[in-house]
């Protein structure tokens, strides 16, 4: 019996040192490094991204550090929570996409606020004419951006691939009707960190 124990004791312990396990170090919390299909280099980036990110977050509103979450994976921002206006999780997109090195910003916090019928059909409408006329011009690669609208104020963001394209995507924003104010994080190619070769 007190053999059988011993094994058992031997196994598990052999078996445990194998696997992966959690780690948290000054970066934060994550899967162990030999789990994670990313670099080392990429996972402090994305850590290092994720502090910067929270920290701002906590300058601009201090309530923000209980009610949004950040998740960076390889330059991708997630951020999820609750918000008491929309204008709120609008910035703090556009806080995430001013973000260095950032590729993509997943934004899925809620609004505590209520519903106005009126004033979100006129908004989905803004954004949907938008969202057609820039997949109908050519010169643009429309699914590199995030498009948002509130109050008829809309908010671009995204990554152009030249000047040009930057410049037709704000005029076509422009050119909706009822649109009062364009609100742009459009980055160029050249200027990411991480590109696609």
């Amino acid at each position: 019996m007190k053999n059988n124990l011993i094994l058992i004791f031997l196994l598990l312990f052999i078996f445990n040192s194998c696997a992966g396990t959690g780690s948290k170090g000054v970066f934060g919390t994550g899967v162990s490094i030999a789990l994670d299909p990313r670099s080392l280099g990429t996972q402090i980036d994305d850590s290092i991204m994720q502090k910067n990110l929270a920290a701002r977050l906590l300058i601009m509103n201090k309530n923000f550090i209980l009610s949004v979450n950040t998740k960076v994976l390889d330059g991708r921002i997630f951020l999820t929570g609750k918000v008491d206006d929309p204008e709120e999780k609008l910035k703090i997109t556009k806080l995430a996409w001013e973000t260095e090195g950032a590729r993509s910003v997943r934004n899925d916090i809620k609004v505590k606020e209520d519903f106005n019928f009126k004033q979100s059909a006129k908004d989905l409408l803004i954004t949907s004419q938008l969202r057609a006329a820039m997949f109908l011009n050519k010169n643009i690669k429309a699914t590199n951006y995030n498009i948002d609208t509130y109050k008829k104020k809309v908010f671009i963001y995204g990554i152009a691939l030249t000047k040009e394209e930057r410049k037709e995507v704000l005029e076509e924003a422009k050119g909706i009707l009822d649109v009062e104010k364009v609100i742009a994080s459009i980055f160029l190619v050249e200027d990411l960190r991480i590109q696609k070769n």
